[in-house]
């Protein structure tokens, strides 16, 4: 099982529902993400206004990131994919009972990220002044869009990455340093350099909280990350 979240949009999604709606209906380890996950719904739906549903697929899926994005129809998906899936349940079980609520919300804020970028219009692009990386010399016709993709998906990826560390240093600062390494050991592993979910060059720029305080969050991330860009 790869030790990963990852954000994917997904074409065919469950009936949307609150965290409290069909209650009956979720298992406990669904209600214990949904609890997890919720300060970052609330804010993200009252303070930040973003169209943000919840979906708990109510399928199996075994090998899907438990918690991932999609956007349909101008509205961002939160989906939770637990059944079926003991990627679900390592992630919190992993941790430390301290951190499981504060990774969550790190991994929730992570997804909000995304859908800002969507919402943005801003999925894939680069910002103004800076070049997307060229295709390597040589590289087959049919791997050449799959390697741009990838490295689109990396940038993509970074940037969710510190969205979810700019949440944690404005809630939890005293746990930054521990999440911080939790990430950091959950995107080593299994790596490959330079892949989709390669973000350990900002995850390196991201070890001093500082980098991520004193502006709101999206704007906190977005420096980070322009930085991690520039070098």
């Amino acid at each position: 099982m790869l030790r990963r979240f990852v954000s994917t949009a997904l074409a065919l999604l469950a009936a949307a529902l609150t965290p409290t709606a069909h209650a009956a209906d979720l298992t406990p380890l669904e209600t214990r993400w949904l609890q997890g996950i919720r300060p970052v719904v609330e804010q993200a739906r009252q303070a930040l206004s973003l169209p943000l549903d919840l979906v708990v697929q109510p399928q199996d899926a075994p090998g899907a990131a438990p918690l991932a994005l999609g956007f349909v129809d101008g509205r961002c998906k939160l989906v939770l994919s637990m059944r079926g899936n003991p990627e679900a349940l390592r992630q919190i079980d992993a941790l430390d009972a301290a951190l499981r609520g504060p990774a969550l919300e790190l991994m929730a804020a992570h997804e909000i990220g995304h859908c800002r970028r969507y919402l943005d219009g801003a999925w894939y692009s680069v910002p103004a002044g800076f070049v997307a990386a060229k295709v390597p010399e040589g590289l087959a016709p049919d791997l050449r869009q799959a390697w741009l993709d990838m490295r689109s998906t990396r940038r993509e990826e970074a940037y969710g990455d510190l969205v979810g560390l700019a949440w944690t240093q404005e809630h939890h600062p005293e746990l930054y340093a521990r999440l911080h390494a939790w990430l950091v050991a959950e995107r080593s592993a299994d790596l490959i350099p330079g892949s989709h979910h390669d973000t350990l060059e900002w995850l390196a720029l991201a070890a001093d909280p500082a980098r991520l305080g004193g502006v709101p969050l999206f704007d906190a991330a977005g420096r980070a990350w322009l930085q991690g860009l520039k070098e």
